[in-house]
């Protein structure tokens, strides 16, 4: 049977809810909604193996974050959402160590560009800690961008698996793309989680897993959905025009993002690097933009 597909946990726990027509409790999840520096956060916390099996989300913590102050252009609407979202960053990222940041996905593929052109705007200084002095003070971080298997014939976890065999980080992020159910949270939703990620959900090429267990440390997803899967958006589009659901197997299967993507994936790679390093370093935002130039 054809699903519905969304790499959110707040859309899986709508699904649920859809498909129950809200008169099922959802068993060992629990949501909270608040808002933040004029910013919408939803915190989905799958809490039970129950929960997680009806979620079909690994059990952990899900902080979603609305940008739509951020496209609104309000006044300080950057500075804003960078601290929002280093907020909830440094709720999941140990106090001490040194932090590996990997952009994932196909930097020639613009929706699937979010991972590798965060880390082109993270103050990088696993290098210069080792020199002491000014950058002392600094925590360790080193970042890396794997690319995709077709490019370089390596899985993502086995490159990372390298990666943090030598640096030996105390956390891993890891950045890449997200598949949305709704247009509405195209390029405006950050989901952060605590549970890893698989790489290239995004864009329906499913790869080997980054997490704890695979990477023996914590690892931090932070995604935003690029694209929505052309089933998916005609399905509820069916729905909601009363259609009788035979007519999904006649939809051709491919992802549907926004006209403006490269802006947008511009913009938001920038909030993303800025904010993992408002999370991890002792700056203000204006030295983070005197330092990355």
């Amino acid at each position: 049977m054809t699903t519905k597909r969304t790499d959110l946990a707040l859309e899986a726990r709508e699904l649920y809810q859809e498909s129950c027509e809200k008169t099922t409790h959802l068993h060992g999840v629990k949501a909270t909604k608040r808002r933040q520096e004029g910013y919408g956060i939803t915190v989905v916390e799958v809490l039970t193996p129950r929960g997680a099996a009806l979620m079909d989300k690994p059990q952990g913590t899900y902080c979603t974050i609305d940008l739509t102050s951020f496209w609104e252009r309000k006044s300080d609407f950057f500075p804003r959402a960078v601290r929002v979202i280093a907020h909830h960053l440094t709720q999941m990222i140990p106090e001490t160590g040194n932090i590996l940041v990997v952009g994932l996905g196909n930097r020639a593929m613009t929706p699937d560009a979010i991972g590798p052109q965060t880390v082109s705007h993270l103050l990088v200084t696993r290098h210069l800690h080792k020199e002491g002095g000014l950058f002392a003070s600094f925590r360790p971080v080193s970042t890396l961008a794997p690319g995709v298997l077709g490019t370089t014939g390596m899985e993502t976890l086995e490159a990372v698996r390298g990666v943090v065999g030598q640096t030996k980080p105390s956390a891993v992020i890891v950045v890449d793309a997200l598949a949305a159910r709704r247009t509405e949270r195209l390029c405006n939703t950050v989901q952060i989680a605590d549970t890893g990620l698989i790489p290239g959900s995004g864009v329906g090429n499913h790869r080997q897993g980054l997490n704890r267990e695979s990477l023996g440390v914590p690892v931090i997803a932070v995604g935003i959905p690029t694209v929505v899967d052309s089933v998916t958006l005609c399905m509820d589009a069916l729905d909601d025009a009363g259609a009788n659901h035979p007519l999904w197997e006649h939809i051709p299967h491919m992802m549907v993002t926004p006209q403006d993507i490269d802006a947008q994936v511009t913009d938001l790679a920038k909030l993303l690097g800025y904010a993992i390093t408002y999370a991890l370093q002792p700056l203000e935002l204006e030295d983070i933009g005197a330092l990355l130039g």
